[in-house]
């Protein structure tokens, strides 16, 4: 059995971790070869010395010659560090990678997943923003290179796996569940005062701070709806979303027939990181579920007036690439402006219609058209923070 060779884009962040832990467990499957761990010197010391990688990126220059040199006083030797977009995409792109976990959040490792794409990698996916912002270059170069985009997020990982029962002409619609965030029962008139500590304190995930307000807005199901398009190749309207407070349930996929298909399992993210290191094999792990432990099962349908990020997301969705672009640039301004408390809860919805309501459409044709449709969308969401906070 030859042990696969992996890369990790954000082996610091909560999945570059958990997929380490998953090598720890499995050795004689899987040996990390590579890793981009961005900002984090501490941490990215500790991988190196553990893991020993042939490679390893840090985000700017100077954190690179504090890493390499780190390395040294602690007679570390035999790793290349290199650093920026370009130690990224090398990252990615290294010769002996078998696979590539991307979980660099938002479109920093949009590049470097788009050229492991091109190099033939095989992809497991925790980066909606990928997808979101450069879909249809990335699934149209993944069919050419005969690529695996493997999804790493727990609800499309559910449907890849539900999706394994049937073929894609028998499915009738995949529902996507949701948690509902820490304010589904919230009243609304409740919702102009929230808080960023409030938006924060989401009921099953621990997550990093963007992905916790995307949560409590619903955008992250947005973005989800998005990106199971452009996996799957369904169009918005075969694409639902149910609210599911129990997280038990991670995801739905509806055939033609009336079955219906669901993925239960524990609500641990390495589960779903063996199952895309693994595929198409199953490995036996210690991740079980407690069926004993099932008692209830809810689920109801989510209100637009609640989440006006949902809605907008459809419409993104509908509107095609350059909107989609717009939706998850304008969003990640309005969630940061949030947390500063520059602008309300309710200012992250009125920042991103407004963005979307002055994007034109269109089909980005290169990574570097998405990148400079992302920037320009980014300047127009500070703009318009920027008048929402004037007034705030």
């Amino acid at each position: 059995m030859s042990v696969k060779k992996i890369a990790i884009l954000g082996s610091t962040g909560s999945i570059g971790t958990s997929t380490l832990s998953i090598c720890e467990s499995f050795p004689d499957r899987f040996q990390p070869v590579s890793l981009a761990a961005g900002r984090n010197l501490d941490v990215a010391v500790a991988q190196c010395k553990q893991w020993r990688p042939r490679l390893v990126s840090m985000a700017t220059e100077e954190l690179a010659d504090q890493l390499a040199a780190r390395l040294r006083s602690e007679g570390v030797t035999g790793i290349d560090v290199v650093h920026g977009t370009a130690g990224t995409v090398a990252v990615a792109t290294l010769p002996e990678v078998d696979f590539v976990v991307s979980a660099i959040v938002g479109v920093s490792g949009l590049e470097a997943t788009y050229e492991a794409v091109k190099a033939g990698k095989d992809i497991g996916l925790a980066n909606k923003e990928a997808l979101v912002a450069a879909g249809e270059l990335i699934i149209a170069e993944a069919r050419r290179n005969k690529v695996a985009l493997l999804p790493i997020d727990s609800e499309h990982n559910a449907i890849h796996q539900c999706m394994r029962g049937g073929t894609a002409a028998e499915v009738k619609q995949i529902w996507l569940t949701a948690s509902g965030g820490p304010f589904r029962s919230t009243p609304l008139d409740l919702f102009a005062s929230i808080t960023p500590a409030q938006a924060l304190k989401h009921p099953t995930w621990v997550m990093g701070q963007r992905i916790t307000i995307d949560s409590a807005t619903m955008l992250n199901k947005g973005l989800e709806i998005i990106e199971a398009c452009r996996l799957f190749d369904l169009p918005p309207a075969k694409v639902q979303v149910t609210i599911h407070p129990q997280s038990t349930i991670h995801s739905l996929v509806e055939y033609v027939d009336g079955s219906i298909l669901a993925q239960l399992s524990v609500t641990d993210m390495r589960l779903p990181i063996l199952y895309a290191m693994a595929y198409p094999e199953r490995i036996p792990s210690e991740l079980t579920f407690d069926m004993k432990s099932l008692s209830q099962l809810d689920f109801q349908q989510p209100d637009f007036a609640r989440f006006p990020c949902l809605r907008l997301a459809y419409e993104a969705a509908e509107a095609g690439p350059a909107h989609c672009i717009a939706l998850n640039a304008a969003d990640e301004i309005a969630v940061a402006a949030f947390l500063e408390g520059r602008i309300p809860f309710l200012g992250i919805p009125r920042t991103i219609e407004s963005v979307l309501q002055l994007t034109k459409p269109g089909h980005p044709a290169s990574i570097q058209a998405v990148l400079t449709a992302d920037h320009e969308a980014r300047q127009l969401a500070r703009e318009v923070a920027l008048g929402q906070a004037a007034t705030h």
